[in-house]
């Protein structure tokens, strides 16, 4: 099958039939309804199923019971969504249960607006719930890359036995974009036998799984807690993803942006390069882990005088970055935050001021 048009929100939804996942459940929450609406239509025609919560908060109990039997699951919502599936993600995470979650972001904090937004990023690579577990992060900055990686991130969450997120904003649930689903990315469930509880009887097994995340004795808990770090420390070293820019050459300033930011950034990278000027930029596709060898290296080219994380936040993701430069450039932000995009001219006219003050 060749390229469709599609909106992102509809893509989503195809791109998980397409990987195999034939459970869904959700709660509607602007700018992601659209996903609902698709699966709705979609679902009874492939034998799937959608069912809609209550509640955020039962949705991500579904998908605690449905994770835990074996079922390829996930789900899609929007920033205060998301919070209220908080401490369903830090149990899931606990239990070790493979879910997808796709969060389309909006403004905030609060109620926030329906505008896009990247003010999620704390929540997505800190931990929106309690204790110490992490998510796999991807962030896609288009709609073929929001396919693919809905496609990606249910073999992810199975290798990891661990919660994936898709980070997006509203402009990538709301934008239309030929996209088309990689038959290389359809991959079957894992082998599910040595942790789910799908009964004794039907894994011929005489071992009850048991999905758990309760450990009274504090040496039974620590050790869980290593053992879920070990997974994490495994994700920093084989699940690094980003892509380089212009970064060949011998730029005065690094732009690190992600999502549909980086290409707006992207813009004004050609067009400073037209002007005379050379701008690289490194664009994060996974926030957990997040490429701190990678912004590191490149703030380090010797041309290099400053770093600048350009964000639709008030200056998340620029922490990371600072973590990664690591003293040896200065770090900068410039974003804006409430659903008012940078233009491709303001990001030129902030790199610019960087440029012009030597810093």
């Amino acid at each position: 099958m060749g390229k469709i048009l599609m909106k992102g929100n509809e893509a989503i939804g195809e791109a998980a039939i397409r990987a195999g996942c034939l459970n869904y459940f959700a709660y509607p929450i602007t700018p992601q309804s659209e996903v609902a609406e698709y699966l709705a239509k979609r679902m009874p025609e492939v034998g799937g199923v959608f069912l809609q919560g209550e509640s955020e908060v039962a949705v991500g109990y579904m998908l605690f019971g449905a994770a835990g039997a074996g079922e390829r699951v996930f789900t899609t919502s929007s920033s205060p969504g998301i919070s209220l599936m908080s401490e369903a993600i830090s149990y899931i995470a606990a239990a070790q249960l493979p879910v997808v979650f796709v969060n389309i972001m909006r403004g905030g904090p609060g109620l926030g607006g329906i505008l896009p937004s990247q003010g999620d990023y704390f929540q997505a690579t800190k931990g929106g719930g309690h204790g110490d577990y992490r998510l796999l992060v991807l962030a896609p900055a288009s709609v073929q890359e929001t396919a693919e990686m809905v496609m990606m991130a249910f073999p992810l969450a199975e290798k990891y036995r661990n919660p994936v997120m898709i980070l997006g904003d509203g402009l990538i649930g709301q934008m239309m974009e030929p996209v088309e689903f990689p038959d290389h990315l359809r991959t079957a469930p894992s082998d599910k036998s040595s942790w789910a509880t799908s009964g004794m009887a039907t894994r011929g097994s005489g071992r009850r799984n048991l999905v758990k995340s309760l450990f009274l004795d504090p040496d039974a808990l620590n050790n869980q807690n290593l053992l879920l770090k070990s997974k994490y420390d495994r994700m920093r070293c084989e699940e690094v993803r980003y892509e380089a820019y212009n970064l060949d050459g011998d730029y005065q300033v690094l732009i690190v942006s992600y999502g549909t930011m980086s290409r707006v950034c992207r813009t004004a990278v050609d067009n400073l390069k037209a002007q005379g000027m050379e701008v690289g930029l490194l664009r994060p596709q996974t926030l957990f882990p997040f490429p701190l060898e990678a912004v590191r290296t490149a703030a380090g080219r010797p041309s290099c005088k400053s770093v600048i994380s350009i964000e639709m936040s008030m200056g998340q993701m620029v922490e990371d970055v600072e973590r990664a430069v690591c003293g040896i450039r200065p770090v900068h932000w410039y974003g804006k935050c409430g659903g008012d995009v940078p233009t491709p001219e303001e990001v030129m006219e902030a790199v610019r001021d960087l440029m012009a003050d030597g810093r």
